[in-house]
C-alpha cells in the first residue's frame, strides 16, 4: 500500500496511490495519515480495500501529481534521526584527525529534529546565507505505531508501519559552534523533506527484509548522478535497533518518524569512490569533502548554492520509482 498526503491545510489530505504511481484517490477511511496511524489496526484493512479498488479500476482516481504532495506527515509528533552508517561518522572524524570511539559501533548516535513543519518533497529549500554550508542528506526512515518504553528490537520491528525517504537538510558550517555548546543541533538543522510516498513494508517485496531497506539510493545533483549507495549495505544499526534505542527510557507515540542517517557505503579512495569512477558515490556533499580533506589536504567541492537542485529517489528492479522523488531547488530566502 502506497500512501501520500496532498497539500491541504496543516496535515494534508490522505491519498492512496496505485503501484505504478499513475493515479491517486482520496482515502475514505481516514482524512489524514496521522489519523490512520492512530487507529492502524482498525483502519489499515479498510485502506487496503480502497487501495485494491484503485488498483483494479473500481475507483477511477485522477493522475498522480508529485508536486501537489506534502510530506506524508506534513508535521509529526516526533522526528528522531539516527546515524546508523558508522562509515559516515568515521569519515567525518577522520577528516578532522579524530579517532572513532569504540562505543560508536555498539551504541547508536541519535538526535531529535524539528517536526512541527516539514517541507514538501518538491518544495524549494530556503537558504538565507550561502556561507552557512547547506547540504543535503539522503536517508531512509520509518514511521512507527505506538511503541512501549523498554521494547525489544523484535517488538520494535513489528511496530514499523511505513517506510519512506528523507532529505535531512543540514547547515554544515553552523554545526561546529552548536555542538561546542554541548547541547546538540538547533539552527544547523532546518526543515527536512520526505518522499511523496510512504510505503507499507509488505509492498516493498524483497527490498525490505524486516529490518533494513535494500537497494541503491539515487542522488542527482544538478542533473548529474552523485550517489548510488546501497541502503542495505554497511548499516551498522538496523531500524528495530534504532527504535529500541529511542524507546529505552520513553514510550514512542504513533506517527513518530525514525531516520537511519546518511546512507554511506565503505569504499576505496577519493578517486575510486565517486560514481564517475565506478564507486557508490555519496549521499551528501560533506562525505566527498571528507575524502578531499583526507587525501588532498583541503575540501574542494562546494556546498549547495542558490539555484542548485537535488533529487533523491529509489527504484525497484524494473526501474520504477518506489517512493516517488524528492526534487528540491535551493532558493534565496
Amino acid at each position: 500500500m502506497r500512501l501520500a498526503s496532498r497539500k491541504d491545510g496543516r496535515d494534508g489530505r490522505l491519498m492512496l496511490v496505485c503501484r505504478d504511481l499513475s493515479r491517486w484517490a482520496p482515502a475514505q477511511a481516514a482524512p489524514t495519515l496521522q489519523r490512520a496511524l492512530d487507529e492502524w489496526e482498525r483502519l489499515s484493512p479498510l485502506l487496503r480495500e480502497e487501495a485494491d479498488a484503485l488498483e483494479d479500476g473500481r475507483v477511477a482516481g485522477e493522475p498522480f501529481d508529485e508536486a501537489a504532495c506534502a510530506s506524508p506527515l506534513p508535521r509529526a509528533y516526533q522526528w528522531a534521526d539516527g546515524s546508523a552508517y558508522v562509515n559516515h561518522v568515521e569519515l567525518v572524524r577522520k577528516a578532522r584527525g579524530a579517532e572513532l570511539p569504540p562505543s560508536f559501533w555498539t551504541d547508536p548516535l541519535m538526535y531529535q529534529g524539528g517536526s512541527d513543519r516539514f517541507l514538501g518533497p518538491h518544495d524549494p529549500i530556503p537558504l538565507a546565507d550561502e556561507s552557512w554550508g547547506c547540504d543535503f542528506e539522503a536517508e531512509v526512515c520509518v514511521i512507527v505505531g505506538d511503541v512501549p518504553r523498554g521494547a525489544t528490537a523484535d517488538q520494535c520491528a513489528a511496530a514499523i508501519r511505513l517506510v519512506m525517504l528523507t532529505n535531512d537538510v543540514s547547515l554544515r558550517n553552523l554545526i561546529p559552534a552548536e555542538l561546542a555548546k554541548g547541547f546538540g543541533f538547533v539552527q544547523s538543522k532546518p526543515a527536512s523533506a520526505f518522499s511523496p510516498l510512504a510505503v507499507t513494508p509488505d509492498s516493498l517485496g524483497a527490498a525490505w527484509d524486516g529490518r533494513k531497506l535494500h537497494g541503491p539510493l539515487l542522488c542527482t545533483l544538478n542533473g548529474e548522478l552523485f550517489g548510488r549507495a546501497d541502503a542495505g549495505v554497511d548499516m551498522t544499526f538496523d531500524f528495530p535497533t534504532l527504535i529500541a534505542h529511542l524507546a529505552k527510557t520513553r514510550d514512542i507515540g504513533a506517527g513518530s518518524i525514525i531516520g537511519g542517517g546518511t546512507v554511506s557505503n565503505k569504499q576505496g579512495s577519493l578517486y575510486g569512490s565517486s560514481v564517475r569512477n565506478g564507486g557508490a558515490g555519496y549521499s551528501c556533499i560533506a562525505e566527498i569533502r571528507m575524502y578531499e580533506q583526507i587525501e588532498g589536504g583541503a575540501p574542494v567541492t562546494p556546498f549547495l548554492r542558490w539555484g542548485d537542485r537535488i533529487r533523491i529517489e529509489m527504484k525497484d528492479a524494473e526501474g520504477r520509482s518506489i517512493f516517488g522523488a524528492i526534487d528540491q531547488q535551493v532558493v534565496k530566502g
